[in-house]
C-alpha cells in the first residue's frame, strides 16, 4: 500500500541562482554591455509539486528499470546510452562529425557567450512567428546599462540576434523585448504558419465526385 505526499515549493523567479557565471555581451546602438540571463520556467513562476511514494512500512519507494529478461531490476544510474559504428564498436561523441545530405561537413557555430551580439530592430510579426523554446530574464551588470536597455524595450521596441547557448550546428533566434520594469530574451525557431481570413470562401474539389457517379456503381463484383 503506497501513500503519496504532495510537497509544494514556491521559488522566486527573480533569483539569479543558475545564472551564467560569464555575461552575455550585447551591443545596442554601438554601446556594449554585459547581461546575466536567468531562465524563466513554470517552476519558478508557480512553484512545483513533488510526489513521494512509500511502502506500508514507511520506507521510500524508488524507481527502477525492469530488464529485458523480465526479472532483473536495474537501479538508477545502471543504464546508459552509447553510439556505435557499423562494426558495433563504441564511438566517442567528440569524434562524430555532422554532415549534410551531400556528405559535406557542416561548420559549427560558436557560443554566443564568446562573442559580441549586435541587437537589430525587428517587427512584432517576426517575433510572433516563432516557436518559443526558452525565456530568460535579462539583468545588466551595471545599473546604468540596465536603464539604457529598459528605456528602449519599454517603448515597445523589439530586437533580435542569433543565439547559441553552447555552440552547435546552427543558431536559434533570440528576441529582446520587455516592459517598464523588466527585459526578457525569448529564444525560438521560425514557425511555418499559414493564415486564413475569417469567412474565407473555400472551393470544393468535385473531381472525385465526377469520376464516380451513381450510374457507374456496380454490385455484380460483390456476388
Amino acid at each position: 500500500m503506497f501513500s503519496h505526499v504532495g510537497v509544494s515549493c514556491a521559488l522566486d523567479w527573480y533569483s539569479v541562482e543558475g545564472a551564467m557565471p560569464r555575461p552575455l555581451v550585447l551591443s545596442l546602438d554601438g554601446r556594449e554591455f554585459g547581461v546575466r540571463i536567468v531562465k524563466v520556467d513554470r517552476e519558478k513562476l508557480y512553484g512545483k509539486v513533488e510526489i513521494e511514494a512509500f511502502d506500508e512500512r514507511g520506507n521510500p519507494a524508488e524507481l527502477m528499470v525492469l530488464a529485458a529478461d523480465g526479472k532483473t531490476l536495474i537501479d538508477k544510474g545502471g543504464t546508459a546510452l552509447t553510439t556505435i559504428d557499423e562494426q558495433g564498436d563504441s564511438v566517442s561523441r567528440a569524434d562524430l562529425i555532422a554532415v549534410d545530405e551531400e556528405g559535406e561537413k557542416i561548420e559549427t557555430v560558436p557560443s554566443s557567450f564568446n562573442q559580441i551580439n549586435v541587437l537589430k530592430r525587428t517587427t512584432v510579426e517576426g517575433y510572433l512567428s516563432q516557436l518559443v523554446k526558452s525565456v530568460y530574464l535579462l539583468e545588466a551588470e551595471d545599473s546604468a546599462d540596465q536603464r539604457y536597455l529598459q528605456d528602449h524595450v519599454s517603448t515597445g521596441m523589439i530586437y533580435n540576434f542569433e543565439f547559441s547557448y553552447r555552440g552547435g550546428l546552427e543558431y536559434d533566434n533570440a528576441f529582446v523585448l520587455g516592459n517598464k520594469t523588466d527585459a526578457f530574451m525569448v529564444v525560438g525557431k521560425p514557425a511555418d504558419l499559414e493564415f486564413v481570413k475569417l469567412n474565407q470562401a473555400v472551393e470544393l474539389d468535385t473531381t472525385e465526385e465526377e469520376e464516380i457517379s451513381a450510374e457507374e456503381i456496380s454490385f455484380e463484383s460483390l456476388t
